[in-house]
């Protein structure tokens, strides 16, 4: 059975059956909604990637400047004036030995980002089997293990986002909401557009970015022109 409903199979029948540019794709997110509630709008890559290779992995991070339409929930791994700092700042769970035991012994992550101090780091590593699967385990690549906590909350609170393609060469960011203006959604596209472009391994050659495309959570998917970077 289906999970999609009428609403779907009629922006179907509408929908570009190739790539349009941005702006349009953005609109027609908006003027066909998938579903009543205010959807998430996200942007899908397919990746021109040699899986088999180690060092051809994407991973990188994006500061959306118009947020994500979302509270995220930050836990900070922290002691000290660095834990104040983090409270300070807007953290939503912050702790060391406590939290890093509700990690182990519960399997708890209601959080949407983990940050760690650098000293933090050899106990959270213990986490790693919890916090590693669910792309939650501080990384110093995205900024997440940091002596700086405070800061770190500020940005992942203010829309900046980790990214990791997975095992089929597939890579999802979350744009905003169906409810942002269609600049404000425009506006944080091209800021994920370029992240991933930067994220490009040097050993990848040919088309990186093979296509592009954006779609309301319940809603149809619209194929973007992505301007070729092949070599």
């Amino acid at each position: 059975m289906s999970r999609h409903g009428k609403r779907y199979f009629n922006a179907l029948k509408k929908a570009p059956k190739k790539a349009v540019a941005l702006a349009d794709a953005v609109k027609f997110v908006k003027d066909n909604p998938g579903a009543k509630f205010d959807e998430t709008v996200d942007v899908y890559f397919r990746l021109g990637t040699e899986l088999t290779k180690g060092d051809t992995a994407v991973r990188g991070t994006v500061k959306r400047p118009n947020g994500s339409g979302k509270t995220v929930k930050v836990a900070v791994f922290a002691g000290g004036d660095a834990a104040e700092a983090a409270k300070a700042a807007g953290a939503d769970f912050v702790g060391m030995a406590d939290l890093i035991e509700k990690v182990t012994k519960e399997g708890w992550c209601d959080f949407d980002v983990a940050i760690a101090t650098v000293e933090a780091m050899k106990e959270v590593r213990k986490c790693a089997r919890i916090l590693g699967p669910r792309g939650l385990m501080p990384n110093p690549k995205t900024g997440t293990v940091t002596d700086d906590p405070a800061t770190a909350v500020k940005e992942a609170k203010g829309g900046k986002v980790d990214f990791r393609m997975d095992k089929t060469g597939n890579l999802a960011v979350v744009a905003g909401k169906r409810s942002f203006d269609a600049d404000k959604l425009v506006g944080n596209i091209k800021a994920i557009l370029a992240a991933v472009q930067a994220a490009k391994p040097a050993t990848v050659k040919g088309v990186f970015i093979k296509s592009m495309t954006v779609a309301s959570t319940m809603g149809v998917g619209v194929p973007v022109v992505v301007a070729s970077d092949a070599e």
